[in-house]
């Protein structure tokens, strides 16, 4: 399994991380090419600058955007009807807008009105589009690794924004960054922009310290700014994590190393499990089920169980300490060998749908229609779930 950890000691922002991404591939061409795909962004309007630099005496990847547009300030609608016209993936389109939409919604909080009513200023120029349509489009192009992210470093002081001068982290980051792990080091300065809060909170699945695994690759973004004490840059690290030693004969198997964590619930009501599943797969569980059992005096009970990376444990523990009636979660080691895989947005007569295609080396043994998309499909055109799983098996 693939982890792109981003290492924010010195903050985020969206043209470092875009900066560490793009060091990470062979050649920023295939990105450039992507971005070009934002069609209803006029290439004259703007232009992407890529370039290796220094920031005290740190070499990485200096990202920039030269627009020379004059009326940066533009509300969701807008901007959906950029990111949603484009060509671009259904993925990253997806993804974007949801990122969009995530910032909207801090921002309609701060301001006391509703999304629909927001015009983005810093975040609505053509830079910060780019930035954050971007960070999917090179996720994309890392074939969507697992996201994880060191605490975020938001700096202290004050910073000069649209609406006048403001104590770091401006009111819609702190709002982005709620729930996440902070903390202020270095000199006073804006660590963390709203765009970086807003990235770091859509791409990372869990924040952490870095997770056991081999470095594949390594890059450094480097940022705008200038501190004596500490260089304005983000470290992207990219893993093959949580895979053991493969054996004889095990070639084209992934061996994982993951965590199981179970408790035995013999006074919580059945109908109350399904809620509690479902807040752990949001947090990030692999798998989530109960088994029937036996306690003491013969009593019926449930054992309750959830496989998870190791480094989300604590995390999924605390949500079956407050949400299930037991007192105490066992919390074992489990080793997993299972088949590489791949998703594949498949286009059919029904509609597009993605397609997990399960992978022996390179040899592809199954291949299994994602269930939300055929649940979709079927409302869409009125038939039955078998029907429509009939009609996509015969074009896969």
């Amino acid at each position: 399994m693939k982890t792109l950890y981003l290492d924010c000691f010195a903050g985020i922002a969206g043209d470092m991380l875009i900066g560490a991404l793009l060091g990470l591939l062979p050649s920023p061409e295939r990105f450039r090419a992507e971005m070009r795909r934002l069609t209803l962004l006029p290439e004259d309007s703007y232009e992407l600058v890529i370039e290796r630099g220094m920031k005290n005496g740190i070499a990485g990847t200096n990202f920039d955007v030269r627009t020379h547009e004059h009326h940066p300030h533009r509300g969701l609608h807008e901007i959906e009807e950029i990111v949603g016209g484009s060509t671009l993936s259904d993925r990253v389109r997806r993804e974007s807008l949801r990122a969009f939409a995530l910032l909207a919604e801090a921002e309609a909080q701060v301001h006391g009105t509703t999304p629909d009513k927001i015009h983005f200023h810093e975040v609505g120029a053509v830079d910060s589009i780019v930035d954050i349509v971007g960070a999917f489009v090179l996720m994309e192009l890392l074939d969507w690794p697992r996201v994880l992210c060191s605490p975020l470093n938001v700096g202290s002081g004050t910073v000069t924004c649209a609406h006048g001068v403001l104590p770091v982290p401006a009111p819609a980051t702190a709002l982005l960054l709620r729930g996440l792990p902070i903390f202020s080091r270095g000199a006073p300065m804006e660590r963390t922009t709203p765009t970086g809060a807003l990235l770091a909170r859509t791409l990372a699945s869990a924040f952490c310290s870095i997770p056991a695994g081999s470095v594949i690759a390594s890059s450094f973004g480097l940022g705008n700014r200038d501190s004596e004490d500490m260089p304005n840059v983000l470290r992207a690290l990219l893993l093959e994590s949580g895979q053991m030693e493969s054996g004889q004969g095990d070639e084209g198997l992934v061996h994982e190393r993951l965590t199981l964590l179970e408790c035995n619930i013999d006074d919580m009501n059945p109908q109350d499990f399904e809620p509690v599943s479902g807040h752990l797969f949001e947090a990030g569980a692999l798998d989530v089920w109960t088994e029937p059992i036996y306690m003491k005096k013969g009593r019926p009970a449930v054992r309750f169980c959830c496989l998870a990376e190791p480094e989300k444990a604590s995390s999924l523990t605390l949500i079956l300490l407050k949400e299930t009636t037991s007192q105490g979660v066992r919390r074992i080691a489990a080793d997993r060998t299972r088949l590489h895989f791949r998703i594949d947005r498949v286009s059919t007569p029904l509609g597009e749908l993605d397609v997990k295609t399960a992978l022996l080396g390179d040899v592809p043994l199954r291949r299994t229609p994602e269930y939300e998309d055929l649940k979709r499909l079927s409302a869409e055109h009125g038939l039955p779930m078998a029907e429509v799983r009939r009609r996509v098996a015969r074009e896969l």
